[in-house]
């Protein structure tokens, strides 16, 4: 068989294993968080006080405060990202779809546990929820320490890790919409753009960091190391996030979960027709580059992370003064724009740009999406609103690996870089929607 056919097909093997990750999914949801619930609500806490919005040029170091706990909470599920399949497949023996399935159980997890999340920040608080969240990351930690002691037994060792997972997932919720909700009660609504932009910087660079330290950790200590240090950073932050002062919690009447999901659907879906981009460059970008024969696919992915942080650092200002949906339209713009340069890349150079173009532009329609939904529920229901927002998000990655795989498998893989800025160009004609229906409602409101 010639080379360049052996190379095909091996591409296609991997796409097919892919597929089998997505589609074999865990319909179970592990309520083990509700043992962090009781033991944060049995000890005691500095009281909530209803402290004054920070002074303007305060705010920002106000809000990096908070979402460092963002940042703790993605670097404990940074650091197995790139370990965990390779243990289970080589080490423990399994399948590939074992492999994938310890991965994608923790997104399931945290795409069932939104609602439960959400209600916890709208009820006990949003510092309570990130608590209990880091609570349940050093849990997991447990959890993944056990499965390295039980490495003679296989079968044991899987399980406990799916265990871990799954807690993982579930404190993956509370951490990241906690931090979101707390951060916008202590510095007001009207930073809600910026709080949703540090907190998404936080999480991107979190992973970025663990995964590769991950990697160090096993390579010189083992697998017990990762446990260790995700119990020692979760204990870290919750030590950093007791003395805290925490956002008051809003009283009222408070929205149900389906109620304020009906209400953002709009604005998720949007968000996920723009995150599809993300998900393929992030799952296919390495398998493309091999089908063309390019050498460093992983210059690729840090150019892309490197230009979303670079845009939300200089651009998130932009959402408050122009708004979400005009900041929207222009993000998903050009991120169609980079998707399709991908897509007919006839050289390593413009993939890059394509890349860059493409992480630019998805930098900034998260938050800006996201500000227009939140604004859309009384402020008791707010922590609901960004569980049922981020609750897109996680679909839609869930979501983007079968049917991307699929489309690589029939056509190639640059065809899945034109399927994704399809979708991209679907959120802008949505985003534009929006935005044209807001006005009209805003000119009928106007005192005449």
């Amino acid at each position: 068989m010639p080379s360049s056919a052996v190379r095909q097909q091996a591409s296609l093997n991997q796409v097919w294993h892919r597929l089998a990750f997505e589609r074999l999914r865990f319909t179970l949801f592990l309520p083990s968080l509700y043992l962090p619930v009781v033991i944060v609500d049995l000890l005691p806490m500095p009281d909530a006080s209803s402290a004054a919005t920070p002074r303007p040029m305060a705010v920002t170091l106000q809000v990096v405060s908070i979402v460092l706990f963002t940042f703790i909470g993605y670097l404990n599920i940074g650091i197995p990202l790139a370990v965990l399949p390779g243990y289970v497949h080589t080490d423990l023996g399994f399948g590939a779809v074992a492999a994938g399935l310890v991965i994608s159980v923790q997104y399931l997890a945290t795409l069932l546990s939104r609602p439960y999340a959400g209600r916890i920040i709208d009820t006990r608080g949003p510092k309570k929820a990130v608590i209990i969240g880091l609570f349940g990351c050093g849990l997991s930690g447990v959890f993944m320490l056990l499965a390295g002691w039980l490495d003679a037994w296989p079968l044991a060792s899987l399980i406990s890790l799916f265990i871990g997972r799954l807690v993982l997932g579930s404190a993956e919720s509370l951490v990241g919409s906690g931090s979101i909700g707390w951060g916008i009660g202590r510095v007001g609504a009207a930073n809600t753009a910026k709080v949703i932009s540090w907190n998404g910087i936080a999480s991107y660079g979190a992973l970025a960091i663990g995964a590769p330290l991950g990697v160090l950790l096993v390579n010189a200590m083992g697998l017990w190391s990762m446990g260790v240090s995700i119990m020692l950073l979760a204990a870290l932050g919750i030590s950093l996030a007791w003395k805290k002062t925490p956002a008051p919690i809003v009283h009222g009447e408070r929205m149900p979960f389906l109620h304020v999901l009906g209400l953002v659907l709009p604005h998720g879906t949007g968000l996920a027709l723009g995150s599809i981009g993300f998900g393929t460059i992030a799952t296919f970008i390495t398998l493309y580059y091999a089908s063309h024969t390019w050498p460093n696919a992983v210059l690729c992915l840090s150019l892309f992370g490197a230009c979303f942080i670079g845009a939300r650092l200089l651009f998130g200002n932009m959402i408050n003064r122009i708004g979400g949906f005009r900041v929207a339209i222009a993000c998903l713009s050009v991120e169609a724009l980079g998707l399709l340069l991908l897509w007919l890349a006839p050289n390593p150079d413009l993939a890059l740009a394509g890349a860059a173009l493409t992480g630019f532009g998805f930098s900034l329609v998260f938050p800006a999406l996201g500000v227009e939904a939140v604004n859309l529920v009384p402020a008791a229901s707010r922590g609901a609103a960004v569980g049922a927002y981020s609750l897109f998000i996680d679909l839609s990655l869930g979501i983007t690996g079968p049917v991307a795989g699929a489309v690589a498998a029939g056509f190639g893989f640059s065809s899945i870089f034109l399927f994704a800025a399809l979708a991209s160009l679907g959120g802008l004609a949505l985003s534009v929607y929006l935005y044209r229906q807001g006005k009209v409602i805003r000119d009928k409101a106007a005192p005449v």
